[in-house]
C-alpha cells in the first residue's frame, strides 16, 4: 500500500516512484525478507489524508497509534471517512492492530463508555471493578439458582422446569459487535483483515492460558472468544484452514468456569447463532478429517485440530441442551449398586477397581448442574450434533482403550458422546462388555487355582422348553443372590435334550421365548395397548418381583450379549431406567388417550369446576374388572378439580399412573437391568432413544442394503425365483 507520500524515497516503499508492483504472495515473501534485515519504515505521509490537521484535530481515532479499543460509534466513525475517500487502509490497519491483540479486544465494545480506560493506572482500576462486579454477578446468579430450585418442586403444565439459570452477564455488547461485524464483512478487504488479526492472536492467547492464567486476574478476558464468535464467516475455507484450528485449541484452555459461563452465555442465544457455532466447528472437524489420512499409526485421537474443535462442540452441545426445554428435577432414587461377594480380580492383586468411584462424570456437566437427560428437546435437535466422517475413521478398539484406561493423557471422543453414531458408541459397549467378560472369565480361572474350585468361567443357563420361566428365574435369582458378578459372564443358555452349541443363536432363542412368555397378556405382568401396540406394567399384577427383576436381567443379558430383542415399551420405561422419572409429558406414547384427555382439560376455557365436576380423586379397574379409588392428594374426593389447581391435578395424575402405581413392578425391574449393566458406561455414552436402539434394533428396515451386501452361495444367485 506504500505510505501515501508521492515523493517517497524509500525504495523498500511501494510509494516511491520506481517500486515494481507484486501480487500477495510475492509482496509477502518481500515483508519477510524486509524484517529479517531490519528495513527502514516511512512515517505516515500527511497527503494520506488530505487535510490532515483537521483530520488530527477531527479524527483522532484515524491516527492508529491512538486507539487503544474499539467501540460500534469509533468503527462508524472511521468507516465513513473512509468511504468517503473510498480509501479503506485506515480502518484496515485500526481492525488488523486491534483484533490482533488481547488486551485491545478485551477492552473493545463494551456496553458502557467508563470501561474504556485509556492509560494504565484507568485500567487497573476498572479491572478491579470488573473482578468486583463479576464477584457480584456470582453472588446474584446463586441466589437466582437457590430461588429456582426452591420453587422448582411446583411443576408447570408442561411437567418442565423453566431454565433455572439466570442471565448471564458479560461486559462486551454482543449486539453491537454483531451490527459491526455485519458492516464490515460486506467488504472483501475487511474480510481480510478479520482473518489476518484472528491468525496474529491466537498464539499469545495461548500462550496467555498456558502461562499467565490471565482469565483468574481478569474475567472479561472471555470478550476475546466472545467477540470473534460472533464472526459469521468462520465456516469459510480461509478460515477453517488458517485460523480456527489453533483458535478452537485456544478455547479448549480456558478454565472449567470460564468454559461453564461461555456455554451459559451461548444458551442465551437464538437457534440461528447457536446453529451457526455448532456448524462451524463440525465443518471444521469434517474438513480435516477428509483433509487427512488416518491409520493404526496416526490416530485421529491424535489430531490436535479435530480433538480441540470436539472440544469446543461440546461447548455448543451443552449450550443447546441448557436452552431447551430442561426438566432437572423428577429424578429417580438411586438404589445402591449389589456388592459381590468375591473378590475382584484388581482387589486380589492389591489395585483398586475404578468404576468403584461411581459412574463418569464429565465436568463441564457437572459444573454446569445440568445433564443431557435433564432435556427433553434440545433447541437443536441432538442428530445433529453426530459427524459422520469422524465416525468413519475413528478406531473404537484405541479410542476406547484411551477412555477406560489413559483418559488423562490420551483424548477419547467417548468423552463427547454427542459426536459419535449410535453404531460406533455400541461398538465401545461391545469393547467394554466383552473386557467385563474376559475379566471374569481370568477371576475364575484364578479361583480354580487358589481355592480349587471347579472353573466354570461362563454363565451356562441349562432350561427346559416347558418351563422355561421357572428354570431362568430360579438360576438367574441364585446368580443374582450369590454373585451378582457372575452375570457379567459370557452367556451360554442350553435346551435340556437338545442338543447345539450356543453362537449366539440359541441365546437369542432363549431371550424370545422368556420374552413371549413374560409379555403374555393372559399372565397379567403387563398390559397391551391394541393402539399404540406397547406394553406397560400392570398395577394390579399378583406377581412376585422376582419375575419383573428376571425381565430387567434378560434386558440387561441382551445389551451385554449383543442381543437385538422383539421388545414393545413405551419411551418412557428407557427415561426410567437412565434415571428419570416419568412426568405428565410421558403419557403421549404410552397413555395418549389419558395423555390427551388431560391435555383438553389444560386447555379448557369454559368454567372448569361447574362443567368437568371432577375431583383429585382417580378410578381405576384391576386385574380382575373391579374399580379401585386413589387420592392424588389427602381427602382428594373433597377437593374439586378448577382452574387454578387443575395444572397441579395433572402433574399428579402423570406422576401416580407412570410411577407411583408401579413403583414396585419398576424398581424390580431397574434392578435386575442395573445387576447386569452398573459397571458399563451405558448410561454415560446413551440417550434413553439410543438405548431402546440397543435392545429393539432400528424399526425401519433397509431392504435395499441388505440386498446389495448380501452373499450368494449353494448354487442361488440374486436372479433365483427363491431369492426373489
Amino acid at each position: 500500500e506504500g505510505c501515501g507520500n508521492g515523493a517517497c524515497t524509500n525504495e523498500f516503499c511501494a510509494s516511491c516512484l520506481g517500486f515494481q508492483p507484486l501480487d500477495h504472495n510475492a509482496a509477502a515473501i518481500r515483508a519477510l525478507e524486509l524484517y529479517k534485515m531490519n528495513a527502514k519504515l516511512c512515517g505516515r505521509h500527511s497527503a494520506a489524508f488530505p487535510d490532515n490537521s483537521s483530520a488530527k484535530e477531527t479524527h483522532p481515532t484515524l491516527l492508529g497509534d491512538q486507539v487503544h479499543y474499539l467501540t460500534e460509534e469509533k468503527v462508524y466513525e472511521i468507516l465513513s471517512i473512509c468511504e468517503g475517500k473510498k480509501d479503506y487502509s485506515p480502518l484496515i490497519r485500526v481492525i488488523g492492530r486491534i483484533f490482533s491483540n488481547a488486551d485491545g479486544l478485551v477492552q473493545s465494545f463494551r456496553k458502557d463508555k467508563e470501561q474504556h480506560p485509556n492509560t494504565k493506572e484507568q485500567r487497573k482500576t476498572h479491572q478491579a471493578k470488573d473482578e468486583d462486579k463479576d464477584e457480584d454477578d456470582k453472588e446474584r446468579t446463586t441466589a437466582m439458582e437457590q430461588e429456582s430450585e426452591a420453587s422448582a418442586s411446583v411443576e408447570g403444565a408442561t411437567g418442565a422446569t423453566e431454565n433455572r439459570l439466570g442471565p448471564v452477564e458479560v461486559s462486551v455488547d454482543i449486539e453491537a459487535v454483531r451490527r459491526v461485524y455485519d458492516r464490515l464483512l460486506s467488504n472483501e478487504k475487511m474480510e481480510s483483515a478479520f482473518l489476518n488479526a484472528l491468525v496474529y492472536l491466537t498464539p499469545n492467547v495461548e500462550l496467555d492460558l498456558t502461562y499467565l492464567d490471565v482469565y483468574d486476574t481478569n474475567p472479561d478476558y472471555l470478550n476475546i472468544f466472545i467477540i470473534v464468535m460472533e464472526n459469521s464467516s468462520l465456516h469459510s475455507p480461509e478460515y477453517l484452514e488458517m485460523a480456527m484450528p489453533l483458535f478452537c485449541k485456544c478455547m479448549s484452555k480456558l478454565p472449567l468456569p470460564a468454559l461453564a459461563k461461555l456455554t451459559r452465555l451461548w444458551s442465551q442465544y437464538s437457534v440461528e447463532h447457536i446453529r451457526r457455532m455448532m456448524e462451524t466447528f463440525q465443518q471444521l472437524i469434517t474438513y480435516t478429517v477428509i483433509s487427512n489420512e488416518y491409520d493404526s499409526d496416526s490416530l485421529v485421537n491424535d489430531d490436535e485440530c479435530v480433538v480441540a474443535a470436539a472440544k469446543c462442540l461440546k461447548l455448543v452441545f451443552y449450550a443447546n441442551v441448557l436452552g431447551g426445554d430442561l426438566d432437572t428435577g423428577h429424578n429417580e432414587e438411586e438404589e445402591p449398586a449389589s456388592e459381590s461377594s468375591e473378590l475382584t480380580l484388581q482387589e486380589l492383586l492389591g489395585e483398586e477397581r475404578s468404576n468403584k468411584k461411581g459412574p463418569r462424570v464429565d465436568p463441564l456437566e457437572k459444573e454446569l448442574g445440568v445433564r443431557t437427560l435433564d432435556c427433553r428437546r434440545p433447541l437443536i435437535p441432538f442428530e445433529e450434533f453426530v459427524n459422520e466422517p469422524l465416525n468413519d475413521v475413528l478406531e473404537m478398539d484405541k479410542d476406547f482403550t484411551f477412555f477406560k484406561v489413559d483418559s488423562e493423557s490420551k483424548f477419547s471422543f467417548q468423552s463427547c458422546p454427542f459426536i459419535l453414531n449410535a453404531c460406533t458408541k455400541s461398538l465401545g459397549l461391545y469393547y467394554d462388555n466383552r473386557i467385563s467378560m474376559y475379566s471374569e472369565r481370568r477371576i475364575t480361572a484364578l479361583y480354580s487355582l487358589v481355592q480349587g474350585q471347579q472353573l466354570n468361567p461362563y454363565l451356562r443357563l441349562k432350561v427346559r422348553r416347558d418351563h422355561i420361566i421357572d428354570d431362568a428365574l430360579v438360576r438367574l435369582e441364585m446368580i443374582a443372590m450369590e454373585n451378582p458378578a457372575d452375570l457379567r459372564k459370557q452367556l451360554f443358555v442350553e435346551f435340556e435334550g437338545e442338543q447345539g452349541v450356543d453362537e449366539g443363536g440359541v441365546s437369542k432363542e432363549f431371550f424370545q421365548l422368556v420374552l413371549e412368555e413374560m409379555f403374555n397378556p393372559d399372565i397379567g405382568m403387563f398390559t397391551y395397548d391394541d393402539s399404540t401396540k406397547l406394553f406397560w406394567y400392570n398395577p394390579s399384577s399378583l406377581e412376585n418381583e422376582a419375575q419383573f427383576t428376571l425381565i430387567g436381567i434378560v434386558l440387561g443379558l441382551a445389551i451385554y450379549n449383543n442381543c437385538i430383542l422383539d421388545v414393545h415399551f413405551p419411551m418412557v420405561v428407557y427415561r426410567k431406567l437412565m434415571g428419570k422419572k416419568g412426568t405428565y409429558l410421558d403419557l403421549t406414547d404410552s397413555h395418549p388417550v389419558l395423555y390427551q384427555s388431560l391435555r383438553e382439560l389444560l386447555d379448557y376455557e369454559g368454567d372448569v369446576e361447574e362443567d368437568m365436576m371432577i375431583t383429585f380423586q382417580i378410578s381405576q379397574t384391576d386385574l380382575f374388572g373391579d374399580p379401585i379409588t386413589y387420592d392424588l392428594k389427602e381427602n382428594g374426593d373433597k377437593i374439586p378439580v378448577n382452574a387454578d389447581n387443575r395444572k397441579e391435578f395433572v402433574s399428579l395424575y402423570g406422576d401416580y399412573i407412570l410411577n407411583k402405581s408401579v413403583e414396585r413392578q419398576f424398581k424390580a425391574f431397574r434392578r435386575g437391568f442395573q445387576m447386569v449393566t452398573n459397571e458399563s458406561p451405558l448410561k454415560c455414552l446413551f440417550r434413553p432413544e439410543e438405548v431402546e436402539l440397543l435392545i429393539c434394533g432400528s424399526r425401519n428396515l433397509d431392504f435395499q442394503a441388505l440386498e446389495e451386501t448380501t452373499e450368494y452361495d449353494g448354487g442361488y444367485s440374486k436372479d433365483c425365483r427363491i431369492i426373489k
